[in-house]
């Protein structure tokens, strides 16, 4: 794999590093304003960065092989770039920048590859010195380079938990104030993350369509979103698939704030996963019948308390709450059993 200095003939100035997360509760809620519950993961994405003297940025993905130059405030026509162009752009960079990025975390997977790398560029920036901005600031940034420069309408939970969580805790947010606690997973308890193998693509999946019906539901109930729906009974005179897209977000804001309570149990929060699961399967239609059959084996296992597909769905990774110490194990007994392209990526 090619380095910074190979590509530059320099070392970079500053190195920056973002993480993925996995989120275990509260999927598609934060475009209506919800609560979530993801943590960080130890896999990470890494920019160099360094000035170049010119008018001009460039960029080059160590993992792809691929290159990028595009002038000062404009955005990139390829793809992996435009998440760093966004960032320049935004962070009002006015002169030229090289800039080298490597990953370990799985693309397409729904781990925030994009959030980190975001996050990772701003960083960088404010290592330099080009931009002055906290870590609140960052992932509102991250998530308008989503917005504007990449063209997906997401919502605030994979930049906030990008620039704020950490691999030990999950973060209770309220996308809609921002507030935010660090929460102990359960007692006895740990993560495991499986990457289904079953490639996702964001911008290009029903991800805005899904985030236009609840937009549409809000409005017809009269709502400035649908977090102010506290009887789910309420969306059910909506039109049909409003109704079943609006009873996802509803309920799983419920288990979100079911998981938090004090002295929860593993077994308890992982019946919340599963239900969380089966609500994205059939009332949000996000799921994916290979990652459906991945997350029934994990379910089933005696070491497993609850099994959910994360992200955005479509494809990529599924989460398990698992007995501690058990995650190896359980990794290796179900990729055993399925005959898919699963890889273990947490722990």
């Amino acid at each position: 794999m090619k380095t910074f200095e190979d590509i530059y003939g320099q070392a970079p100035e500053v190195t920056a590093v973002a993480p993925g997360r996995v989120n275990l509760l509260g999927e598609h809620t934060d475009y209506q304003g919800g609560f979530v519950l993801p943590a960080a993961i130890t896999r990470t994405t890494t920019v160099g960065l360094a000035r170049n003297g010119t008018r001009r940025h460039q960029v080059y993905a160590a993992d792809l092989d691929e290159h990028s130059t595009f002038e000062i405030g404009q955005n990139a026509h390829e793809e992996f770039a435009r998440y760093v162009a966004g960032a320049l752009a935004l962070g009002g960079v006015t002169e030229g920048l090289n800039l080298h990025i490597t990953s370990t975390i799985p693309m397409g997977a729904g781990l925030s590859s994009s959030a980190a790398l975001e996050v990772a560029t701003l960083r960088g920036l404010r290592d330099l010195g080009l931009v002055e901005l906290d870590d609140v600031q960052i992932a509102l940034t991250a998530q308008r380079v989503e917005h504007e420069f990449v063209g997906v309408q997401c919502g605030i939970m994979d930049q906030m938990a990008s620039s704020l969580a950490d691999a030990r805790s999950l973060l209770y947010l309220d996308t809609r104030s921002l507030d935010r606690q660090l929460r102990p997973l359960p007692e006895g308890s740990e993560v495991l993350v499986l990457d289904s193998g079953v490639p996702r693509r964001l911008a290009e999946s029903g991800y805005n369509e899904r985030r236009a019906q609840v937009e549409e539901a809000s409005r017809l109930l009269g709502v400035k979103e649908l977090r102010d729906v506290q009887d789910v009974a309420r969306v059910e005179s909506l039109p049909s698939p409003l109704n079943v897209r609006a009873r996802h977000v509803v309920t799983e804001n419920q288990r979100v704030e079911q998981a938090v309570q004090p002295g929860l149990s593993a077994e308890s929060f992982g019946k919340l996963m599963n239900a969380s699961h089966a609500s994205l399967r059939d009332d949000y239609a996000v799921s994916h019948p290979e990652v459906d059959s991945l997350v029934e084996l994990l379910q089933a296992h005696p070491d497993v308390y609850g099994a959910r597909m994360t992200g955005a769905g479509f494809g990529g990774a599924v989460v398990a709450l698992v007995r501690t110490g058990t995650a190896p194990a359980v990794a290796n007994d179900i990729m055993g059993e399925w005959d898919g392209q699963a890889r273990q990526v947490v722990p």
